[in-house]
């Protein structure tokens, strides 16, 4: 019985060392195949899905001087944004920079502002750099095309021919595109406050008011600066127009 006892525990030693033997050595080749397939992001791969890919301006008519592209990120993780032109004098665009939050998206303002019959037909392009929040390289970048016409009511262009679309292809390809800070970002005025004669004026109106009504006999005011109540009326609206114009620099 012993005999036997001695013969499995052999057997089983064996066996385990067999097993190991066998399945060991590929379980490091597996795990390494694992790693080796987690997909990396490669600068200028990532799709960028932008609407629309092209701009239509429209000399008469003000409604289209502003158009929005829209920045869609179908990702599980968040975006940072550039916009890019080459032809930045002839745009505004608001937010040239900013983020994309993970299945989320942003609209793009972007205004035409140069509005002459020497731009038509002129075709611009805008590009739409996106990459991670952590990284300053650009994972992916999307071009849109910019071009303004005479009108709308006119009917639209024959189709070009293929010397004028490469030419066209080539034009574009070979353009410069600059930076954000060649734009014109959209900003409200800055404003110094009201001016030195909106003060003055305000000041005669609170002193108009201080004086005394006509006919109060206990004044020690001469008589000659008793002003009416009309007058005072007068004052009083004045006072309050220069306290909106105060109130809105």
């Amino acid at each position: 019985m012993s005999t036997f006892r001695r013969l499995v525990r052999r057997h089983r030693r064996y066996f385990v060392q067999c097993v190991y033997v066998r399945q060991g050595p590929q379980l490091e080749p597996m795990q390494h195949q694992q790693q080796s397939r987690q997909p990396e992001l490669v600068e200028g791969s990532l799709p960028v899905f932008v609407f629309p890919t092209e701009l239509v301006f429209y000399a008469d008519e003000q409604t289209s001087h502003k158009q929005v592209l829209t920045l869609y990120n179908p990702y599980e993780f968040a975006l940072k944004f550039k916009v890019l032109c080459t032809a930045p004098n002839k745009y505004t665009v608001v937010d040239a920079t900013g983020a994309v939050k993970p299945q989320c998206r942003v609209d793009i303002v972007i205004r035409h502002r140069d509005v002459r019959a020497c731009h038509f037909g002129v075709y611009d392009k805008f590009r739409l750099q996106v990459s991670e929040q952590s990284q300053r390289k650009a994972l992916g970048r999307k071009e849109v095309t910019a071009t303004l016409r005479p009108s709308a009511t006119q009917e639209p262009p024959h189709p070009r021919p293929q010397e004028e679309e490469r030419r066209l292809r080539e034009q574009l390809a070979d353009g410069v595109f600059f930076e954000q800070t060649a734009f014109q970002t959209e900003s409200r005025p800055v404003t110094g406050g009201p001016s030195l004669l909106t003060v003055l004026l305000g000041l005669v109106c609170v002193a108009a008011l201080m004086l005394p009504t006509l006919g109060e006999q206990e004044s020690t005011v001469p008589v000659y600066l008793h002003l009416s109540v009309n007058k005072k009326l007068v004052a009083a609206y004045v006072l309050g127009l220069l306290t909106m114009v105060i109130l809105r620099t």
